[in-house]
């Protein structure tokens, strides 16, 4: 999305130097922390902790209380261990709101780096803030093509100071396509995207669904954008219901998509497979539907059962899942792997950084990550396009076990060592 143009105020270096030119301050009021007996590095975090895409933010509070302990004694750089302070911020599934307290976090809390995560709606603005000002950011939880084109990106030249590392529009196609193509059913498929910055990117007819699915023989119905939280998708079922579509796809947020499937019972409208990206990532959006959330199918970005670890704790994935739900008695999330990841690289480039006092050094830091993690390893050298680094994607399908729903994998064909645990049903 464009950047939010009255937020973008001049860098925090430049506002620096000019005050310190315009004062005459003497120079040893500006020395670095370097000098400081303890120095202090402050990480900005952005995410959606209320609003419709909350679901995302469902694990902060423990996996921020996790990183907090594990950062308490400090974290080494140079010789010399630093104290690292974590100050969150709810950017509330608003894209103005999450350019806002970004530019909170840089301008007046002065973070050294930001981090974000949860969809183009948070991501893009807290990074279009850190690029202006010139702070080093991290940020996932979003494909890369809204991260990078969405705000405007040039391949070959990208950005200054943002990186990401999440996976591709090309990967949740195949991922799907692999799923589709062990069910057997038609080749025609119904498209539910939002006029948003994930709607557009998956329904764009170059970098999205169209040509992918048109190339594997699968029809697609399109009935063109419809607003987010519309209380009305009948148009699009009756397109849908016309085609004879018997897979429906899309990318929705957990209320478009409980309206949609109310509808479509409402309406006889039963599609034989139904695989949506985002809404159906969580287990209360498919518990709140009840027996009709069995079945339902989607990507999956990560799992208790991923063979990764954490660099920063040495626990497996399994590990990070069941202490989630030990400490909150709720079933396990996928950001929670990406979440933890974050920080992974966070105190990596901590680490690493030739000088903590230098943005340009930390940026530096972070354009040679190579890191293993517990979503897999984040390596910017490795990239699809400037400052994007991949993770593996598999999908599959929401399955009642008793009482209980567990999501199944059940397509691996792109990352073959993320072991199957389910086979796709019909709805």
């Amino acid at each position: 999305m464009p950047r939010p143009i009255s937020l973008l105020k001049p860098t925090r270096r430049t506002f620096m130097a000019a005050g310190a030119s315009a004062l005459a301050m003497p120079a040893i009021l500006h020395s670095t922390r370097a000098y400081a007996q303890s120095p202090t590095l402050r990480v900005g975090h952005v995410s959606p902790r209320t609003g419709p895409l909350a679901g995302f933010a469902e694990a902060d509070d423990y996996v921020l209380d996790a990183i907090t302990k594990k950062f308490a004694a400090g974290i080494e750089n140079q010789g010399k261990a630093w104290t690292v302070e974590i100050i969150s911020k709810d950017s509330q599934s608003n894209p103005n709101r999450a350019a806002e307290v970004a530019s909170e976090l840089i301008l007046d809390e002065e973070v050294d780096i930001i981090v974000a995560a949860s969809t183009p709606d948070t991501v893009n603005p807290v990074s279009d803030q850190a690029e202006a000002n010139e702070v080093p950011c991290i940020t996932t939880d979003c494909p890369w093509q809204p991260y990078f084109f969405g705000r405007n990106g040039v391949p070959g030249t990208g950005f200054a100071s943002t990186y990401h590392f999440f996976w591709g529009l090309e990967d949740v196609i195949a991922a799907f396509l692999d799923l589709w193509g062990k069910t057997g059913v038609a080749k025609s498929v119904g498209g539910l995207f939002p006029n948003d910055a994930d709607g557009n990117a998956w329904g764009d007819a170059e970098r999205g669904f169209p040509k992918p699915l048109a190339e594997a023989g699968y029809s697609l119905v399109d009935p063109g954008r419809y607003q987010p939280l519309t209380d009305d998708l009948s148009a699009q079922i009756s397109a849908f219901r016309a085609a004879n579509c018997e897979i429906i796809t899309g990318n929705m947020i957990p209320p478009d998509f409980a309206t949609f499937w109310a509808q479509a019972a409402q309406q006889g409208f039963a599609p034989k497979v139904v695989t949506i990206g985002k809404a159906l990532l969580f287990p209360s959006v498919i518990e709140s539907l009840g027996d009709r959330g069995n079945g339902l199918s989607s990507e999956i970005w990560w799992t208790p059962d991923h063979p990764f670890s954490s660099s920063l704790t040495g626990e497996s994935a399994r590990d990070l899942a069941n202490g989630y739900t030990k400490a909150t008695g709720r079933p396990w999330t996928q950001p929670i792997g990406f979440k933890h990841a974050l920080f992974e690289v966070v105190a990596n480039v901590i680490g690493r950084a030739a000088d903590l006092d230098d943005s340009a050094a930390i940026v530096a830091a972070i354009a040679e990550t190579r890191l293993p993690t517990i979503v897999g390893t984040v390596d910017w050298s490795t990239g699809p396009i400037n400052n994007v680094t991949k993770t593996p994607l598999v999908a599959g399908q929401w399955q009642k076990d008793g009482e209980v729903f567990a999501l199944k994998i059940t397509a691996n064909a792109s990352a073959p060592d993320i072991p199957l645990t389910g086979e796709t049903k019909l709805l």
